[in-house]
């Protein structure tokens, strides 16, 4: 029979689940002109997916250049560009496809005057003034363009590192397209999962700076919360990472037994049982048939238990039922040797009878 100790034993070895980016992703990227005929500061870009639901947006820069970076490969787009609150022309039929992005331009002195984007062409009879404007904003316009190509191939270079694992090769090139635009948050994103990866001296610290100019940039994706809360909870900081689970759990509430589970996690690692026993609950609350939560649930009131002279142990009400739920949901888990030690410390009987024959063994849990 275990010990208590050696049965506490096992909750070091729990594991915290990550959400990582796409792998694959493509660009649209283009210039504005405001109505005054000059590039237009922070004009609203509205990308939307109309082969599946998604809505990406993002704003023009000083020189009335925009690119969004993380579209998903092989998607279908209409691009709009807003004035006023209201869509003022867009671009239907958009497809990106890998290396440069697709180009996807508006003018609104031409809108202004009747003429949509897919109308608004260089007019002929140009006097010399307008002919001499025009091209030093086209010389602007390709000067970005090119600037758009070396941060793509700067990021797809990042990736391709991460592939074969070289860390050193995904850092700098991330870093080199974070130099390039700073307000790509798929960028920061990546960087910070290169630099958490390679675990080098401060490396833990620039991946959670990574992480939270990535938060800053997309506040709505749960993803980057839970991710940035598992890189603060590696640099010790666990008040931020409980904060950052918590707010990932409000925004995505479908997936939030998972967000619960990671902030139990953090619970734990912190010598917080009665939080963490919350957290899981919750998580199980959520997600009725989320066997590590039961399991590690059970961990945690087997901590809360007693120890008489004579080595009977007394745990909560309910700590056995724990470690039986997570064995009829996962009969062949990785945990199920554990969860069956533990019912045998209890004295409690291991129930045998939802073993299926032949059943496949589940997978361990993977990035999302």
């Amino acid at each position: 029979m275990r010990t208590k100790s050696q049965m506490l034993a096992a909750v070091a070895g729990m594991a915290l689940f990550s959400l990582a980016l796409p792998a694959q992703t493509v660009s649209i990227a283009g210039n504005v002109i405001g109505e005054d005929g000059k590039p237009a500061v922070g004009a609203q870009i509205r990308i939307d997916r109309v082969d599946i639901k998604g809505t990406y947006k993002v704003k023009t820069d000083k020189k009335g250049h925009y690119i969004y970076a993380g579209l998903p490969l092989g998607g279908h787009f209409t691009v709009t560009i807003e004035n006023g609150g209201k869509d003022a022309d867009s671009m239907k039929g958009v497809r990106p496809r890998g290396g440069d992005p697709a180009e996807v331009n508006f003018d609104l002195s031409k809108i202004a005057k009747g003429q949509t984007n897919q109308a608004a062409e260089v007019e002929r009879g140009m006097s010399p003034a307008e002919k001499e404007a025009f091209e030093k904003q086209k010389k602007a316009n390709e000067e970005a363009m090119a600037k758009n190509s070396a941060l793509n191939t700067a990021f797809g270079a990042g990736k391709d590192a991460v592939n074969a694992k070289n860390w050193d090769a995904a850092i700098e090139n991330f870093s080199k397209a974070s130099q390039l635009d700073a307000n790509q948050h798929v960028v920061w994103g990546n960087l910070a999962d290169a630099y958490l990866a390679r675990k080098g001296p401060g490396d833990i610290e620039k991946g959670v700076e990574a992480y939270g100019k990535a938060v800053a940039l997309k506040g709505d994706d749960p993803a980057y919360h839970n991710n940035y809360a598992l890189a603060l909870a590696q640099a010790k900081k666990y008040d931020e990472a409980q904060a950052e689970l918590t707010k990932a759990a409000q925004i995505d509430p479908t997936s939030a037994g998972k967000y619960y589970f990671n902030l139990g996690a953090v619970y734990v690692n912190t010598g917080q049982a009665e939080p963490a026993a919350a957290a899981f609950k919750k998580a199980i609350d959520t997600d009725p048939n989320y066997a590590d939560a039961y399991y590690q649930m059970g961990l945690v009131l087997f901590g809360q238990a007693t120890t008489a002279p004579d080595g009977k142990i007394t745990p909560p009400a309910g700590t056995a039922d724990m470690f039986q739920k997570y064995l009829s949901l996962r009969p062949d888990g990785s945990n199920a040797d554990a969860a069956k030690a533990m019912l045998e410390a209890l004295g409690s009987k291991v129930e045998t009878q939802f073993s299926q024959p032949g059943q496949k063994k589940q997978p361990a849990p993977k990035k999302k």
